[in-house]
């Protein structure tokens, strides 16, 4: 599976940004999608993840309230919309797949900045 993301760029604090990572390939074997992120200095953290098949979602307490992530069937897209940022989302967010045989993907990575 491939997977490019679009969406990332500069926001103030508070301000919102919707990133979108839209997968091709063996897309029928997918189990769940979801996005990371990556500050520098620290490891790498799921942000949040949607389940396929019962369209469950999970969330980094960090992003509850404020991150929701959601698929569009019909065109293979995850999208994450970010509301309320803060300047500790600034990050490196890279999307990631996983299917049913344990196989994962991830896409480049697309930067999210919160400068005021």
């Amino acid at each position: 599976v491939q997977l490019v993301e679009s969406g990332g760029g500069l926001v103030q604090p508070g301000g919102s940004l919707r990133l979108s990572c839209a997968a091709s390939g063996s897309t029928t074997s997918l189990h769940n999608m979801g996005w990371y992120r990556q500050a520098p200095g620290k490891q790498r953290e799921l942000v949040a993840r949607v389940f396929f098949g019962a369209g469950s979602t999970t969330y980094a307490d960090s992003v509850k309230g404020r991150f929701t992530i959601s698929r569009d069937n019909a065109k293979n897209t995850v999208s994450l919309q970010m509301n309320s940022l803060e300047f500790a989302d600034t990050a490196v967010y890279y999307c990631n797949a996983r299917d049913y045989f344990f196989r994962e993907s991830w896409g480049q990575g697309t930067q999210v900045t919160v400068s005021s």
